[in-house]
C-alpha cells in the first residue's frame, strides 16, 4: 500500500538526508585517513617518535614534503657558516636528507643541491625562523624541546663533520656555534 505522491516525497526526502549523512561521514573518513597517513609518513621522515607531538605537527600542516624544508634549512647554514661549502659538510647534508628520507634526483633534493652550490639569501633562514616560531607556539614545552632536539641535532651533525684538526680537538667552529646559537632562539621566541 503506497501512500501516494506524500508518501514518494517522504521517501525521496529521507533518502536525500542520508546521502548527505553518508557524504559527511565519508569525507571525516578520508580526512581521519589522510591525518593517520600524513603522522606515519611524519614519523618514518623525522624520526620523531613523540605520538603527540607528530599529532600536533600534523595538525598544523606540516607533512613529510613540509618536514623536509623544515629540517634542512638549518643544516644548510651550518654548511655555509663560514661562508664556504666543504665537501665534508655537503655529504654530511646530503648524508642526513637522505636519511630523512629524500631520495636523490627527487624536487626536494634537487633544491637542496641548489642551496648547497650557490648559498641561499638570508631570507630563507628568516623564513624558517618566523616558521619555526609560529609552530612552536602550538606546541608544549616539552614538544617544543622534542622538536629543537630533533633539528639542532641534525644541524650539529654537520657542523661536526670538519672541523679540529686530524679529526681532534674542537671539531664545531665558533661561525658555527654562532649559526647554532641562532638557529636555537627560534625555538625560544
Amino acid at each position: 500500500m503506497s501512500d501516494g505522491p506524500l508518501g514518494d516525497r517522504k521517501k525521496a526526502l529521507e533518502d536525500s538526508f542520508f546521502a548527505k549523512e553518508n557524504a559527511k561521514l565519508l569525507a571525516h573518513l578520508r580526512e581521519e585517513q589522510q591525518k593517520r597517513a600524513a603522522k606515519e609518513g611524519l614519523a618514518e621522515i623525522s624520526g620523531l617518535e613523540d605520538g603527540a607531538l607528530l599529532d600536533t605537527l600534523v595538525s598544523l600542516d606540516i607533512t613529510p614534503d613540509t618536514w623536509a624544508a623544515l629540517a634542512l634549512v638549518p643544516l644548510v647554514e651550518v654548511a655555509w657558516a663560514d661562508g664556504k661549502m666543504k665537501d665534508k659538510e655537503r655529504r654530511a647534508v646530503l648524508t642526513a636528507a637522505e636519511a630523512g628520507g629524500i631520495p636523490p634526483g627527487s624536487p626536494s633534493a634537487r633544491l637542496l643541491e641548489s642551496w648547497l652550490t650557490t648559498r641561499p639569501n638570508a631570507q630563507l633562514l628568516e623564513s624558517w625562523g618566523a616558521y619555526i616560531v609560529e609552530i612552536c607556539a602550538s606546541l608544549s614545552v616539552t614538544e617544543r624541546s622534542h622538536l629543537r632536539k630533533e633539528i639542532l641535532g641534525r644541524a650539529r651533525s654537520v657542523a661536526e663533520a670538519t672541523g679540529g684538526l686530524l679529526g681532534f680537538g674542537n671539531r664545531v667552529t665558533a661561525e658555527e656555534k654562532a649559526v647554532l646559537a641562532e638557529l636555537g632562539k627560534a625555538f625560544d621566541a
